[in-house]
């Protein structure tokens, strides 16, 4: 299990790979300055998609982590 200040830099890291460092540093200014429910957002981040492509998101995601 990874600690806290782990996840957070591995975070970090994904944050800027994906935005960008300006982007991503507009990214933690919106979390911060919005309540942010988790569990509400967790319930509607894959509410149109069925198992199997739920499923086949993870396999992707699993072997490119492994490649």
């Amino acid at each position: 299990m990874r600690t806290e200040n782990e996840i957070r830099k591995e975070g970090l890291k994904a944050l800027i790979h994906s935005l960008g460092d300006v982007d991503a540093e507009k990214f933690i200014s919106l979390i911060i300055k919005e309540p942010f429910d988790y569990t509400r957002w967790q319930k509607n981040l894959w509410k149109d998609d069925s198992v199997e492509e739920i499923s086949e998101k993870a396999m992707e995601y699993r072997n490119k982590r492994t490649s």
